[in-house]
């Protein structure tokens, strides 16, 4: 088909009518303004390129409709990472391709059914093409205000010591200056929070989450603190290039997300851990850890029990004592595509499942295991009571 560019303009903004209007319903349900986001970085990227096709494609076949909505996938997807827009990624392929699917059904079906020369002129909708259009852009301008409109405010955190423990019980950005540090911890009891570059020092846990939903850490620093770095409980956190180090407890752990299975999974990525009993541990919980680094641990550097569901890839562990990656408790666990190096045998401890095992399965779990780099270790798997590994 040949289109024109008001063609290539209106046939995209009738096809975004019904996406919008759904990313609309999702966001008043789930109190969050990402699927907005997300509907608009589509439409405009869409437009966007609609602005190339037109330029370099002056017939467009039917057949390369999926190359250009692979194309088009990546931009919106680097678009929405770009500006830090927090989306499930499941969640976006999705409403992506439910929307790349109706627009196939209304260019090739509905509109030339509804406009006999829809063809011919090149995918102008006549007379209602400016309307619709019209329409879709007044929705996007207004929804898209109303969401920047209620957004968190953002509190600047400045530079030098701050004494804690500091507690955000309401919707916030903290958003540190270089320098800025919180000295005996962190306490976040509100929905829609994030925290950004800051340094956290001591404290019995050094930034504690409880009860809060869609709280973003980023780029923090947590050392000294007596049991977790990051401890969580009964709530949804996605983690972000963290760093966790120098524990003060003998218990200390690095990360712990716990009492969160029937909640939306939460996300571990890009932190580093050193030292401590365990590094990222999970407790009846969704979670999905993936390209972490953890070093030195003195019990299990990675931990997934008591009946957790997680998604374990591209993880880096290294000189932890008795268990790289466990999964325990009649958890189900996906492994994949990790790193585990050196980790040591715990003669002192007389424990046989803490013989320096790269990956444990325990107390009838169930690993799925594939693509993983295990050296220096005394077994690359092992399975006790019950437990079952199963290899991809």
């Amino acid at each position: 088909m040949s289109f024109t560019l008001r063609g290539r303009f209106e046939s995209r903004l009738a096809a975004a009518l019904v996406p919008l209007l759904a990313a609309s319903g999702l966001a008043a349900a789930l109190t969050e303004w990402w699927p907005l986001a997300l509907a608009g970085a589509m439409v405009g990227v869409g437009l966007a390129f609609d602005i190339a096709y037109d330029r370099r494609l002056d017939y467009q076949p039917g057949w390369l409709a999926a190359p250009l909505a692979l194309l088009e996938l990546g931009a919106v997807m680097g678009l929405v990472y770009a500006l830090g827009i927090s989306v499930p990624l499941d969640v976006a392929l999705l409403f992506f391709g439910g929307s790349w699917l109706l627009g196939q059904v209304l260019v090739h079906g509905v509109f030339p059914y509804l406009r006999l020369s829809y063809g011919e002129e090149g995918g102008e909708l006549g007379r209602v093409g400016p309307a619709v259009a019209a329409v879709v852009l007044a929705t996007l301008g207004f929804l898209g205000g109303v969401a920047l409109a209620v957004q968190p405010p953002t509190v600047r955190l400045s530079a030098g010591v701050h004494q804690g423990p500091l507690v955000l019980d309401h919707a916030q950005k903290l958003v540190g200056e270089p320098g800025a540090v919180v000295r005996g911890g962190i306490l976040i009891t509100a929905d829609n929070v994030t925290v950004r570059d800051v340094t956290v020092v001591g404290g019995k846990s050094g930034i504690e989450v409880d009860d809060a939903h869609n709280v973003t850490l980023e780029r923090v620093r947590v050392s000294g603190s007596v049991l977790d770095g990051i401890h969580v409980r009964r709530s949804t956190v996605t983690i972000r290039d963290c760093l966790i180090h120098s524990p003060a407890g003998s218990y200390a752990q690095g990360i712990d997300i716990s009492f969160a299975f029937d909640l939306h999974p939460s996300l571990v990525e890009g932190c580093t851990v050193i030292g401590g009993q365990e590094g990222i541990v999970t407790h009846f919980a969704q979670v999905r850890v993936a390209d972490n680094r953890v070093v030195g641990t003195t019990l299990r550097a990675l931990t997934l029990t008591e009946m957790s569901m997680a998604v374990v890839e591209g993880n880096h562990v290294e000189d932890s004592l008795g268990v790289g990656i466990y999964c325990g408790d009649y958890s189900e666990c996906e492994i994949d595509d990790n790193s585990v190096r050196a980790i040591r045998p715990d003669e002192a401890s007389g424990d046989k499942t803490r013989m320096g095992f790269g990956i444990v399965a325990h107390s009838g779990a169930e690993a799925v295991i594939s693509g993983n780099d295990v050296s220096g270790v005394s077994a690359r798997t092992m399975a006790f009571l019950g437990a079952r590994i199963h290899t991809e």
